[in-house]
C-alpha cells in the first residue's frame, strides 16, 4: 500500500516530535510512512525520496527538522503535493527552525505550524485528506471534540481543586453553550480568501491572481472576528463547506484563530507585517494550541498561500493540479 502521508525527519533525534504526528495519523486511521535524511548531509536521499514519493502518490509530506531547519523546503522544491513544516527546538527556542521553514520564496511552499508541534501537522494533514475522504472528515470530527472535552474536563479538575472562602464554585456551572448551527450555501467556492481589513487588500489580490491561473474558484471576503463578531461567526457559518480558507491577517492575527475555531477544514494563515515587521502575526498564526492548526506561510506571502491551495486541491483535481505543475515548475516568475 502507498501511503498517504511522507514523514521526513532530518536527524533520528527528533523522534519525539515525529511520535506526536504518529499518534494522531494512527487515531485518524491514515497509512504514513517515516524516513530520515538531511537536507544538508543526504541532500540526493530526500531528493529521490520525495521524487519517488510522489510519483508512487503519496499525498502530503511532512518535514520535521531544527536549526537551520531546511529540509521542508528542500522536500517542497522536488514536489507539487502540500508539504507540511514542523520547526524543532534546537536553539534559541526552535525561532531559527521555524523561520527557515515559514520563510519560503514563492513557488516553493511550505506552510508551516507551531515549534515541535507534530500533532497538528499530522491534524493538517488529516483535514487536507479529508477534503476528498469523507471516512477521515468524520474521524477529524471525532478528535475535534476530544480536544474540546480535554479542555471542559480540565476546568472541571481545575475547579474541584480551588478552596478560597470567597470562590464562587457553582457560578455559571453545567450551562449548555450555545453551538453555531451551520448554514452551508450551496454556491460556495473550493477556497475562501478571508481577510481582517482592507489594508490587506494587495496580499489578498495576489492570491486571487494566482487562484485564477489555476482555475480554483474563490471567493474573497473582508470580514473581521474583533469588529463584527457576531458577523463573523454567521458568516462562517455559512461559508463552512468551502474545501479551504485562507486567513490574512496582521498584529495579533486574530482571523486565522477565528477561523480555525469555526471550521475542521484546512486553514491556511497569510501574516502582514503591518507592526513588527510582521513577526507577532507570525508567531500567533503558526503557534496554535494543539487540535487547531493553521498552515502559516512567510509574512505578506499571499502567493505561496495561493500555491498551497492549489497543491490541496490538486489531490483531486487534474486540472488544477496540472496548472499547479505549470506554475511551479515552468513559469516560477510569474
Amino acid at each position: 500500500m502507498v501511503p498517504k502521508v511522507m514523514i521526513i525527519l532530518g536527524s533520528a533525534s527528533d523522534k519525539e516530535i515525529a511520535e506526536k504526528s504518529i499518534k494522531i495519523l494512527e487515531k485518524l486511521q491514515i497509512p504514513y510512512s517515516l524516513k530520515v535524511a538531511s537536507a544538508h548531509r543526504t541532500h540526493d536521499k530526500v531528493k529521490k525520496l520525495v521524487i519517488d514519493a510522489t510519483n508512487l502518490g503519496v499525498e502530503v509530506f511532512i518535514g520535521i527538522a531544527g536549526l537551520a531547519a531546511h529540509l521542508p523546503g528542500a522536500i517542497a522544491a522536488y514536489t507539487h503535493r502540500p508539504v507540511i513544516g514542523v520547526p524543532v527546538d534546537g536553539a534559541i527556542g526552535g525561532l531559527d527552525a521555524l523561520y527557515a521553514c515559514v520563510q519560503m520564496p514563492f513557488p516553493t511552499a511550505v506552510t508551516t505550524v507551531g515549534i515541535n508541534r507534530g500533532d497538528n501537522a499530522a491534524i493538517l494533514a488529516g483535514e487536507i485528506i479529508a477534503s476528498y475522504d469523507d471516512a477521515v472528515k468524520e474521524r477529524i470530527s471525532d478528535l475535534r471534540l476530544e480536544y474540546q472535552e480535554k479542555v471542559e474536563s480540565g476546568e472541571k479538575e481545575l475547579i474541584e481543586s480551588i478552596e478560597g472562602e470567597f470562590f464562587q464554585k457553582d457560578f455559571l456551572t453545567g450551562e449548555n453553550y450555545e453551538k453555531i448551527e451551520f448554514k452551508e450555501l450551496p454556491d460556495t467556492p473550493d477556497v475562501i480568501i478571508l481577510a481582517g481589513s482592507y489594508s490587506d487588500m494587495e496580499i489578498s489580490k495576489n492570491v486571487a491572481i494566482l487562484l485564477e491561473r489555476m482555475q480554483i474558484e474563490y471567493k474573497l471576503d473582508y470580514i473581521s472576528p474583533i469588529r463584527h463578531a457576531k458577523d463573523f461567526e454567521s458568516y462562517m457559518s455559512k461559508r463552512n463547506n468551502a474545501k479551504l480558507f485562507i486567513a490574512i491577517s496582521g498584529l495579533s492575527a486574530l482571523v486565522a484563530g477565528s477561523v480555525v475555531a469555526l471550521t475542521e477544514k484546512p486553514v491556511i494563515g497569510v501574516p502582514c507585517s503591518k507592526k513588527l515587521d510582521g513577526q507577532d502575526a507570525l508567531l500567533t498564526m503558526a503557534n496554535m494550541p494543539p487540535g487547531v492548526p493553521v498552515g502559516t506561510v512567510g509574512i505578506d506571502n499571499g502567493r505561496n498561500a495561493a500555491i498551497v491551495a492549489g497543491e490541496i486541491l490538486g489531490i483531486s483535481n487534474k486540472t488544477i493540479e496540472e496548472n499547479l505543475k505549470w506554475i511551479k515548475y515552468e513559469n516560477a516568475d510569474l
